[in-house]
């Protein structure tokens, strides 16, 4: 991504949020169209694959807290006019000092938009230069790439090794990356090899863009190749073994280091970003580290107390003792029999006990309830209700 796009490029609007959106609005936005415009979803769709590319460069600046600002600067001091090259508020003074000076060294890192991830010093350092002088073509960090895998419910809590078809830009392989068919492309004559050529900015500066007649490569094709078109880049499809830890929550999103798309110029591959979803389960739900069930009683075992069996995810069940008197929707917990922690323990099954009532009596049940009924015809539930209703 060139300096120019950077400043001029409207992130925000690319993702259909306001300038002011919190962190959660902003990815919840880019979640939703890199679903919709995703390669895999839209193959052989060059116009979704190029609106794919600038949502997830969107995605890099202000998914970042710290590029945000750093991009929310730029815009605010180049990109509406607040400051030119040239002159000192508007009067034609001009300056004798480095803007990387001002905003900072560099740093290293990158992102998937292709620039580096230091201060605002990284993003400006190319752009103006005393006296002129060019800049030589730095090494590119590779492409990050997000993918999604749906998870059944067990796999999820016990953590799966699931194999990720992923595309991303690649070096070519019919050319080796150099864009000629022969193997042998010349250097750039525009920009001497460097892939960025500058152009006077007034007051002492210089402005610094990539080369349109190499496209920043720095190299011509003499002879371009059929594949790339001389771009020395390919579209490139591979599978790996992905593991997804155990104890994965849904949406949650995991970053594997290094497992995105190669670098260029010796520079450092992307990263992998997987986003899980999680199929539900018949009985068991969950609430962070632990898993919850629901058990039916019967009106005795409420009333009198007993010991319970309940189901455990993957595993024998479990015994559990019901007090006397115990109510409809207490929940009671079964230790160690959750879903497991980052530090390899586990959480709880949290049981909430459901009375159950039957729609349909024998004969002697029926006649053993009015028993019940008639003993306890006195008792009235309802009686501390309307007390409490009436303010007494």
């Amino acid at each position: 991504m060139s300096t120019k796009d950077f400043i001029e490029k409207d992130y925000y609007k690319v993702l259909g949020v306001p300038k002011d959106a919190t962190e959660a609005e902003i990815k919840k936005a880019y979640r939703k169209l890199a679903r919709e415009y995703h390669p895999d979803a839209n193959k052989g769709d060059a116009k979704a694959e190029e609106r794919f590319k600038e949502i997830s460069e969107a995605n890099d600046v202000l998914g970042d807290a710290k590029k945000r600002k750093e991009y929310d600067e730029a815009r605010s001091l180049f990109g509406n006019g607040g400051f030119r090259p040239g002159g000192a508020g508007g009067q034609g003074g001009s300056f004798n000092f480095d803007l990387g000076d001002l905003f900072g060294g560099t740093q290293q890192g990158g992102g998937a938009g292709g620039f580096g991830g230091g201060g605002l010093g990284d993003v400006f350092g190319g752009l103006f230069n005393r006296g002129g002088t060019g800049t030589r073509t730095q090494p590119r960090r590779g492409q990050d790439i997000e993918s999604e895998v749906t998870l059944s419910f067990n796999e999820a809590v016990e953590g799966a090794t699931v194999p990720l078809r992923m595309s991303s830009s690649a070096a070519c392989k019919a050319c080796a990356g150099t864009g000629d068919k022969n193997g042998t492309p010349r250097v750039c004559p525009t920009c001497v090899g460097t892939g960025q050529v500058s152009r006077g900015g007034g007051g002492g500066f210089s402005l610094t863009d990539p080369c349109v007649d190499c496209k920043g490569r720095g190299l011509i094709a003499e002879t371009p190749c059929d594949v790339c078109k001389g771009s020395g880049r390919a579209k490139s499809s591979r599978t790996m073994q992905v593991r997804i830890p155990a104890g994965v929550a849904d949406g949650q999103r995991i970053r594997l280091r290094g497992k995105g798309g190669p670098g260029e110029r010796g520079g450092p591959a992307g990263d992998l970003y997987v986003v899980v979803n999680v199929d539900k389960h018949p009985v068991f739900g969950r609430k962070g580290d632990n898993l919850t069930v629901t058990v039916p009683v019967t009106f005795p075992e409420a009333a009198l107390g007993g010991e319970i069996s309940v189901p455990t995810l993957g595993g024998p069940p479990v015994k559990l003792k019901l007090p006397p008197g115990t109510p409809n929707g207490r929940t009671m917990r079964a230790r160690g029999k959750g879903a497991v922690r980052k530090d390899g323990t586990r959480g709880d099954l949290l049981v909430t006990v459901e009375v159950t009532v039957p729609t349909e009596l024998a004969d002697k049940a029926q006649q053993t309830l009015e028993a019940y009924q008639k003993a306890t015809e006195g008792e009235d539930p309802r009686a501390a209700l309307f007390q409490a209703a009436k303010g007494d």
